[in-house]
């Protein structure tokens, strides 16, 4: 579950379903710490006094990715946000902050909000690799799939 940082319904149950979608709270089952301790591959990290930092080979799709968190967030994202949002740590209320920035700057809070969620997911993609017509070239999640975990977490679709 999304922090206190995260205060209209509808964000925090994208919030959740970003989660899911990434697979950070093991689709369905999250970790102690809801997913922000989660590096990408499965791993999971007690420090958040900053991010990671750890480089993990993904053989299936021959890369390293250094995404950690409750929404995988790249090292190189996070250094770049640090001081605009500014994000002291990688606690969860920072990765939180680091989320609400993304929506809004792509111009997805509103969707989110009044429940737009396809327009809000299609504004995304380009963001989060697993979410549906993203261009990272890896394996993404069907739209009724997210749709279905939105509206469990007390997400409402206009």
């Amino acid at each position: 579950m999304a922090t206190d940082k995260i205060v209209n319904q509808n964000i925090r149950a994208f919030a959740d379903m970003l989660a899911y979608s990434e697979g950070t709270d093991r689709h369905g089952q999250p970790t102690a710490n809801s997913g922000y301790d989660v590096l990408v591959g499965g791993e999971l990290f007690t420090d958040y006094s900053d991010h990671p930092r750890k480089r993990v080979w993904i053989p299936k799709y021959k890369i390293y990715s250094t995404a950690a968190g409750r929404y995988q967030i790249l090292e190189k994202m996070f250094d770049a946000y640090k001081s605009v949002i500014p994000l002291p740590d990688f606690s969860p209320e920072s990765q939180d902050l680091y989320l609400l920035q993304i929506i809004k700057e792509q111009g997805a809070y509103s969707d989110i909000v009044t429940g737009k969620l396809q327009s809000a997911i299609d504004k995304l993609a380009d963001q989060w690799a697993s979410l549906p017509g993203s261009k990272y070239g890896q394996q993404t999640n069907q739209y009724e799939s997210l749709r279905s975990f939105f509206i469990l977490s007390g997400g409402e679709v206009s």
